[in-house]
């Protein structure tokens, strides 16, 4: 994070950031399994590391390519406009300070999976299940909206199709997924389970309760329709849609 720290104030663009949060997962699961060889189960580290590098890295890219051409993001403009003293060293802090110690604890099932000397089992099966679901379904979201953001005509539309009908954050569920999945992959004991958990939960509350959330809806909420779409869809969940309310007008 530092190096991206120093990177964006050179660039004079904090954006980046967010790419380098999947991409700074993978840098930890590869360290991790370098450091880890000789100790963990060659299976489970491997398999464990090369889920958390496929994603991070897909996310990183999917930000990046998506953030191209474009200039500082909105919601660092305003937060770095509001800091009290130097806002270099308050984005160092409250940016990239933050979100370094936020990867850690997250990546904290990757960093103990990989030193599990026991074999694969059924809890670590089922986890790697769960990461593939929700990788897919993270990834399948991600490309309709930009296939849906694509065409001209869609401008100023509500994008409620394919896996947006079914709930309004289909890439926060599919995070959500892929971060339980990883934490059951350390859970060969009570004790690696216990010393895993807050990172689910961390990443449920980032992704259910956090400022991306929130902020991406209060930008939405003044857009025609996007009432309807709240009354209909799921929130983070997946649900079948609700039918529309009486009186609504098709859009």
């Amino acid at each position: 994070m530092l190096l991206t720290f120093a990177l964006a104030t050179v660039k004079g663009v904090h954006r980046i950031v967010d790419s380098a949060w999947g991409a700074a997962f993978a840098a930890v699961a590869v360290v991790a399994w370098f450091l880890s060889a000789g100790y963990g189960d060659p299976a489970r580290r491997t398999v464990v590391a090369l889920a958390t590098v496929v994603w991070g890295l897909r996310l990183a890219v999917h930000i990046a390519r998506r953030g191209r051409g474009h200039g500082e993001d909105p919601r660092y403009a305003r937060m770095l406009a509001r800091a009290p003293g130097n806002p270099a060293v308050y984005a160092l802090r409250s940016i990239y300070l933050l979100q370094g110690a936020l990867v850690w604890l997250v990546s904290l099932p990757v960093q103990i999976a990989v030193l599990l000397p026991r074999s694969l089992d059924a809890a670590a099966a089922v986890g790697l299940a769960l990461w593939a679901v929700g990788l897919f379904f993270e990834a399948l979201g991600d490309h309709q909206l930009a296939r849906f953001k694509s065409d001209p005509a869609n401008k100023g539309r509500i994008m409620d199709r394919g896996l947006w009908a079914w709930t309004r954050h289909p890439n926060y569920f599919g995070d959500f997924l892929v971060w339980w999945g990883l934490y059951l992959t350390a859970c060969a004991t009570w004790q690696t389970a216990a010393a895993a958990v807050i990172s689910p939960l961390l990443m449920s509350l980032l992704l259910i309760k956090g400022s991306g959330k929130r902020l991406l809806e209060a930008h939405m909420a003044g857009r025609p329709g996007y009432a309807d779409y709240l009354a209909r869809t799921s929130g983070f969940f997946p649900r079948p849609p609700r039918p529309p309310r009486s009186g609504d007008r098709p859009r």
